[in-house]
């Protein structure tokens, strides 16, 4: 069904129609990798966080599943691994570019080489910082200000009672990247309702356990009172704990913790009581991501934002599910 000559039909028919994320003309398949097989060429972030081995194997199991010849490379969280992937990946004349970019800013010359090449891409997880709508086709993922919203919504709540200033210390995703400064953002905008809600210390614990431990760390011994921690994932959020434990203090009690994610190690400490609440964030795009690539070869309309579905936990909540938790 994906043919050489249902591609050519395809990018024909598309002169005449409006993409989403751009004109038409904007991105028509390669369709150079012959066969009815789809080629496409991801370019993952790393390996940073169990959410993001997660996501690596949900993607690689739904293009096996597909039938869809996949291309993988490790950018090891640099974005010139990223960008040199992606070159690769058009010189190769994959029929689709898929990534999750590592930070959101400097991506417009590799995606419109890519567009120059007529080879369509697909955002995944995370956005890029672009006024030019027509270098990608779609964005796959969270709403990250949303997910930042959450988290500072159960403080507001659970601080209501009250009067006491409440010290919170924020440890940041990897600086520049689109779920760091959305999270830092919706966290922010949703404790401005209680003026009582103070952050006294952020800093990038760049999604990773032992940076979580490093950054908690120095919060400690320069914060006497600390009363909250807000880790932007669960992997900083556990290497909180760890500090936390490491000083003689109680995580979930002496300090509530607040993390996004939902990964099996983060659900394992919330409802063990060292995490408070986890606002999910869901890895398992993959099957989003074959049938959006599908869609975008064929030449058929697709939103240019489609946003997963994701829920929140308390620690009860997390007792319940925990042992169905597919990650």
């Amino acid at each position: 069904m994906f043919k050489k000559s249902l591609l050519a039909v395809a990018a024909a028919s598309m002169l005449t129609l409006t993409a989403c994320g751009g004109t038409a003309g904007a991105g028509s398949a390669a369709g150079t990798s012959g066969g009815d097989k789809i080629t496409m060429g991801f370019a993952q972030v790393g390996a940073e966080s169990g959410w993001r081995t997660a996501n690596t194997k949900s993607v690689q199991d739904s293009a096996k599943k597909a039938g869809v010849d996949l291309k993988f490379s490790d950018a090891q969280q640099k974005q010139e691994n990223q960008i040199k992937a992606i070159r690769s990946y058009i010189q190769q004349k994959v029929d689709v570019i898929a990534f999750s970019p590592v930070v959101e800013s400097g991506w417009d010359t590799v995606l419109k080489e890519a567009k120059n090449a007529k080879i369509p891409v697909i955002l995944t997880d995370r956005a890029v910082d672009s006024s030019d709508k027509t270098l990608y086709k779609t964005f796959l993922g969270s709403d990250f200000v949303e997910e930042g919203k959450k988290a500072g919504d159960w403080l507001v709540k659970e601080s209501k009672s009250s009067t006491d200033t409440v010290n919170i210390v924020e440890i940041q995703g990897t600086t520049g990247s689109a779920p760091a400064n959305d999270r830092k953002e919706g966290f922010a905008e949703a404790i401005k309702a209680d003026p009582k809600l103070k952050i006294v210390a952020s800093q990038s614990g760049d999604f990773t356990r032992s940076g979580g431990k490093q950054v908690m760390e120095a919060f400690l011994k320069n914060n006497a009172d600390i009363d909250v921690v807000f880790a932007h994932n669960d992997d900083e959020g556990l290497g909180a704990i760890e500090a936390i434990e490491a000083a003689g203090k109680v995580p979930g009690k002496d300090i509530k913790i607040i993390t996004i994610d939902a990964v099996k190690d983060g659900m394992t400490a919330l409802s063990n009581g060292k995490i408070n609440y986890i606002v999910e964030c869901s890895p398992m795009l993959g099957d989003q991501l074959m049938d959006l690539a599908k869609k975008v070869i064929a030449g058929e309309t697709v939103p240019e934002r489609v946003v997963t579905e994701e829920t929140t936990f308390t620690q009860e909540q997390a007792k319940q599910v925990l042992a169905s938790r597919p990650y």
